[in-house]
């Protein structure tokens, strides 16, 4: 047996939400290692539809242990929030199956503030060109934990450090936003802030790093949670229109306190085609009447913005950088349902930049504006491939497809998934047993 971490390949929402329930069946602890309550998905189990934001997928089957890791920023607000909408469609969250690290990072109501005004400002002074940020407080968030001026979980314990930390903190906010022409925020304010939820949070906090290390040696299956896209990572992704977190699988080992060595199988979602939110460089991308067709046939909107996703063709050059990155032992290939009913269908397996070929999009962001799709077309097929449980169910030209896919990234398909429905899946290799 080994333990599992699931990423995403591509620009996220590429299907992880039902692939990560399904592993979690299999699992005993589920852990987040990054990023915050901007990323989001649809669980659907038993008929019944759960959409967590922070929460790991975990949590909402018995006899799991929900883990929230050091490298996640929490909401506290959000947090409880989401317990309650939980606890109203009857699922329980208790300190007996969620543990919250007690270094992971605070979001705070200032932080939200500054990410909506700085995307605000972003907008006005550059061409009108912003990040994309979903404005909950993520990036500044990070920006505090890397300037050692953060409130982490463990200061809601101790309100005497707390006081003089809540001082450091807004002599660095109030200075931004006197520079931004925006009232200062009062010390009052967020200690309210923080005493008012404290009692809440709390009972979840523990020296997580601990916790997963005696898990481990006892054998239990632990599951690692990506959140978000390898193409939105702070480092490898296709800056600046990135997330503020790294997405990459050596984040699990970093934002749960587990050496590197803990990690075993990484699974890479992975969609039939390409989706992206907001700003950034795409250039598969379909502005037409097929991209049109892949949105509303794939219904792509996001579970926590309700944004509209871009949508273009499967692209081999990314999904290989993201294997590379990640060192993906096999992906989980979703939505190829979505594909049915095309006449031909492409795959982009490298670029043009300013008429040389490349086999990988470069990391500068005029190169990557500039950098035009190579294509080579496929034929499409008529039949449905929806609900398909085993590969005979599929047509030939949809097998062809993904034979094609798994030769130009590099990977192997371990799952191949044809509906939201977790048990319409093809299981060609169980990454708990690899």
């Amino acid at each position: 047996m080994t333990n599992v971490v699931v990423i995403g390949s591509q620009w996220g929402d590429e299907g992880k939400g039902k692939i990560v329930d399904w592993l979690s069946e299999r699992a005993d602890i589920v852990v987040r290692f990054q990023g915050g309550h901007n990323a989001g998905h649809t669980l659907v189990i038993d008929g019944t539809s759960y959409k967590l934001s922070l929460l790991p997928s975990g949590v909402v089957r018995p006899g799991k242990m929900a883990v929230i890791g050091n490298g996640v920023v929490v909401d506290p607000h959000a947090l409880c929030a989401e317990i309650d909408r939980l606890a109203a469609q009857g699922v329980t969250v208790t300190p007996e199956n969620l543990r919250i690290a007690d270094n992971a990072t605070l979001i705070l109501s200032l932080h939200r503030e500054l990410d909506g005004i700085r995307e605000d400002a972003a907008g006005k002074s550059n061409g009108g060109v912003k990040i994309g940020t979903t404005r909950r407080g993520i990036g500044p968030a990070y920006e505090d934990k890397v300037g050692r001026r953060a409130i982490r979980v463990m200061d809601l314990a101790d309100l005497e450090t707390l006081s003089a930390k809540v001082d450091r903190l807004l002599t660095h906010h109030n200075a931004l936003r006197r520079g931004l022409g925006e009232a200062e925020v009062s010390h009052e304010t967020i200690m309210q802030e923080l005493t008012s939820v404290s009692d809440r949070v709390l009972p979840f906090r523990d020296t997580v790093w601990l916790m997963l290390d005696k898990e481990r040696r006892r054998g239990a299956r632990i599951l690692f949670e990506g959140a978000q896209g390898s193409l939105l990572d702070i480092d490898h992704g296709t800056y600046p229109f990135v997330t503020s977190s790294n997405t990459v699988a050596g984040q699990a080992a970093a934002g749960s306190g587990m050496g590197p060595g803990a990690l075993g199988y990484v699974l890479g979602i992975t969609k039939a085609y390409t989706t992206r939110v907001g700003e950034g460089p795409f250039p598969t991308e379909l502005t037409d009447e097929i991209g049109q067709f892949l949105g509303e046939r794939g219904r792509e909107f996001g579970t926590v913005t309700g944004r509209k996703r871009r949508c273009g063709w499967f692209d081999a050059a990314l999904v290989r950088q993201s294997v590379a990155t990640n060192g993906i032992t096999g992906i989980a290939l979703t939505k190829l349902d979505v594909l049915d009913g095309l006449d031909e269908l492409k795959i982009c397996v490298g670029y043009t930049l300013d008429g040389e070929e490349i086999d990988h999009l470069p990391a500068s962001q005029g190169q990557q504006a500039r950098v035009v799709a190579k294509y080579i077309t496929l034929e499409g097929w008529k039949e449905s491939t929806v609900g398909a449980r085993k590969w005979a169910d599929l047509p030939a030209q949809a097998i062809k497809y993904v034979r094609q896919v798994e030769e130009l990234i590099g990977a192997p398909v371990a799952l191949l998934s044809t509906s939201p429905e977790r048990d319409d899946t093809i299981l060609v290799t169980d990454p708990f047993e690899d």
